[in-house]
């Protein structure tokens, strides 16, 4: 069974840091692109960050030099490092692999940045 589980969110004040973890079914995950989304209240769901099974990454405008994708393929694991953190991020992040089709999502995590 394809599955994806989400893990790390939580409440932070603005500036701080956390760091997501996805643990996806390796059938999704091997050889793959994976990427992080979110969505927060009354919005589209919006690409943050992806990263190619070779390790080549690229992250939205909005969270350029503050959030970092990374993967360990051994661990079937992908992971989003999110520094100087601002209100504005405040959403659920889910990932996903967003070439395989029909896509699949996993309950996401909820990331609330305080002021």
């Amino acid at each position: 069974q394809v599955q994806l589980v989400e893990s790390g969110g939580g409440l932070v004040q603005a500036g701080g840091s956390l760091r997501l973890s996805c643990v996806a079914s390796g059938s999704i995950f091997s050889g793959n692109a994976m990427g992080w989304y979110r969505q927060a209240p009354g919005k589209a769901r919006e690409l943050v960050a992806i990263i190619t099974s070779g390790g080549v990454t690229n992250e939205a405008d909005s969270v350029k030099g503050r959030f970092t994708i990374s993967r360990d393929n051994a661990k079937n694991t992908v992971y989003l490092q999110m520094n100087s953190l601002k209100p504005e991020d405040t959403a659920v992040y889910y990932c996903a692999a967003p070439l395989v089709t029909p896509i699949v999502w996993g309950r996401g995590t909820l990331v609330t940045v305080s002021s």
